[in-house]
């Protein structure tokens, strides 16, 4: 594929609504204005805000606007991995017995990148117990913001992503940058000593102990090829020993919650060192919804009325249409087609040839978001591209070049 240089200038028509209301998991993400680019030109950050009374919608391609990249010892290559994530308004502690942080994404960081849990998703003797800490394993493959890319090219860290915030600022409240998939925020390293909001700033300690074992019940002794804190299991939760509870997060007042909220907060040592369980613990402490986790999560469809959240104020979308450009056009190789803010949610595209004959199909596609269209094994000639939603149906043409 040729390298391209995507250039989508979005224009919003931003109006301001005196009843609306810009809660944090609204307004703590690192949207893309000025169509930016990351790694191989893809489009950066979070393309597009979405909220409702009851839930949060955020597009994003898992491509950060800072450099990434190399990654020792690791083939894979990060992609655009079209992700439309839903996070509650409402999150509400699990009170019934907790939710396992899984592999894949656990939550997404503010610039749209994800968020993974401490392990490698390897064990000892693949028996699924003593699971392997990727901080440990893979860490040599992390880059310098801390992040790597999984085989199916979705760029995330399991660890504090220093690329995002200033982790070395100890004289301020870390600001939020990301939501796990329960709702609740994730707070960088440092906050308030009290969990009232009062006391000098301080690095949150985890609760989560090493423990001093040699030997392992099922699994290898404490020896030099598999040392103390290679495995998940050597930490020990020991409550009390540290700021955070078992899911590494505490309820706490916070700048942007005056009146508390629960919080995860990403955990480091003095020298800025990634420290177990690194974000979210092996469990979450909320409840959580469906759609976002596991191997095809991520991909949520949008079934209700929402309105378009800018940094810059709101756009109210009344009467949603469909819009959308193909660039380039004509096409060699790759066709990228980009949709207007202002389109409708969950359309279905269909890729025709001259004779009527259905090439290709994406289902779910969401307003804003670059999808691609492999041409490269096509004839030259004439093509057509539609967008359908219910009744409402619009067609381009495509024209391959060779």
């Amino acid at each position: 594929m040729k390298k391209l240089t995507l250039l989508f200038c979005t224009l919003l028509t931003v109006s301001f609504s005196a009843t609306a209301q810009l809660t944090p998991e609204i307004t703590s993400w690192v949207v893309n204005t000025t169509s930016a680019v990351g790694y191989n030109n893809i489009p950066s950050d979070v393309q597009i805000v979405q909220y409702s009374a009851t839930q949060v919608y955020v597009s994003c391609t898992c491509i950060p606007g800072y450099s990434i990249g190399p990654w020792q010892n690791n083939p894979n290559t990060p992609s655009n991995q079209n992700f439309v994530y839903k996070i509650t308004r409402m999150p509400t502690q699990n009170l019934s017995t907790a939710i396992a942080t899984p592999l894949g994404h656990t939550g997404v960081w503010s610039n749209g990148v994800s968020v993974f849990n401490a392990e490698d998703g390897m064990s000892y003797n693949n028996a699924g117990v003593w699971n392997r800490n990727a901080y440990y394993y893979e860490g040599i493959s992390f880059d310098n913001c801390l992040g790597h890319p999984a085989p199916n090219g979705e760029y995330h860290n399991h660890v504090n992503p220093k690329c995002l915030y200033n982790d070395a600022d100890s004289l301020n409240h870390s600001p939020i940058i990301g939501y796990a998939f329960d709702g609740f925020p994730i707070y960088g390293a440092y906050a308030y000593t009290n969990t009232n909001g009062t006391g000098p700033i301080k690095r949150m300690k985890s609760s989560y102990v090493l423990s001093s074992n040699t030997t392992r019940t099922n699994g290898p002794a404490v020896s030099a090829t598999y040392p103390a804190g290679c495995f998940c299991e050597d930490y020990i939760y020991t409550a009390g020993s540290g700021d955070l509870d078992i899911h590494n997060g505490r309820f706490c007042v916070t700048p942007e919650y005056p009146n508390g909220t629960y919080a995860y907060f990403v955990t480091i040592d003095a020298q800025l060192n990634p420290v177990y369980p690194f974000v979210i613990g092996p469990t979450y402490y909320g409840t959580v919804q469906s759609g976002n986790t596991g191997p095809t999560g991520g991909h949520v469809t949008i079934t209700e009325t929402t309105t378009v959240y800018t940094p810059t104020g709101i756009s109210e979308i009344t009467n949603p249409t469909i819009k959308f450009q193909v660039m380039p056009n004509p096409v060699e190789d790759y066709a990228f087609i980009y949709m207007d803010p202002g389109s409708k949610n969950n359309l279905t595209g269909k890729l025709y040839n001259s004779r009527g004959q259905l090439l290709q199909t994406i289902e779910n596609m969401q307003p804003s978001i670059a999808y691609s269209l492999d041409m490269t094994s096509y004839p030259s000639g004439i093509y057509l591209f539609t967008l359908e939603n219910g009744d409402s149906k619009v067609t381009q043409k495509i024209i391959k070049s060779r």
